[in-house]
């Protein structure tokens, strides 16, 4: 696929982020906040400890970033190839994954939640990668963590979030050390989109017998979303870097 045709994709893409959500969308967003008060509190403590470790795991961590060196004399179609195949596998291990655990009952079904993390931010290391950019920098982990709330957000923080994305060179030169960053992340907003998110197909897939089909189902969509919004997210800085060339 040249690069004109890769232009309009993404073009396309931004358009439907700054979608509003349809009027069925936000009913199904208030029906989802509502089921949320029924999720025992033990799920909600789960899903919070696990994204406060997986963030700070990234930012902090070697588990992501060891042996992660930036991909290097591809073309810009050879890379978006390889991405594409890793948003092929990745969709097959998270539904694989969901599937098994689902098929477990409510406790496999709870330990879904941080496995599943897990498999989003290896998909989103190498994603980065394959694309050339350099994760052992922590300011390209922010990066990514900013594509992984991007993808999985409210409609009320998404044009926001699209924003910062789209002026990602310039927050970058302003950044604060990763220490000083650190101490300021804000956990609970970063959880509570998150959670949010993803509780009501995660909460079905707790019911014995139906949450293998569910989970297999959610994971899959889970990873494609978030493959496309790291593709047109490393296409904008792609882009930016030719202009700036």
């Amino acid at each position: 696929m040249d690069e004109t045709v890769v232009l309009e994709e993404l073009e396309r893409w931004k358009r439907k982020m700054r979608k509003r959500q349809s009027l069925t969308g936000r009913y199904a967003k208030k029906w989802q906040t509502k089921m949320n008060t029924y999720v025992p509190e033990k799920i909600h403590s789960i899903v919070t400890t696990s994204i406060k470790h997986m963030v700070h795991a990234t930012l902090v961590g070697s588990e992501y970033t060891s042996k992660k060196e930036p991909v290097t004399g591809l073309s810009f179609v050879e890379r978006e190839e390889n991405v594409r195949q890793l948003i092929k596998r990745y969709k097959r291990t998270a539904a694989l994954e969901g599937a098994g655990t689902g098929a477990g009952g409510f406790l496999l079904g709870v330990a879904d939640f941080p496995l599943l993390l897990s498999i989003k931010m290896k998909f989103l290391f190498d994603t980065a990668s394959q694309y050339g950019f350099d994760v052992r920098d922590y300011r390209e982990r922010l990066f990514v963590l900013l594509l992984f709330q991007l993808a999985f957000t409210s409609e009320e923080k998404r044009l926001e979030l699209l924003e910062r994305l789209e002026n990602w060179e310039r927050e970058r030169e302003l950044l604060p050390d990763k220490e000083a960053y650190l101490a300021d992340v804000d956990w609970r907003s970063f959880q509570i989109n998150y959670r949010d998110y993803i509780d009501l197909p995660k909460m079905l897939q707790l019911i014995p017998g139906f949450g293998a089909i569910v989970g297999a189902t959610a994971n899959y969509r889970f990873l494609d979303l978030l493959g496309e919004t790291a593709m047109n997210g490393y296409r904008i800085r792609w882009f930016e870097s030719k202009k700036r060339s």
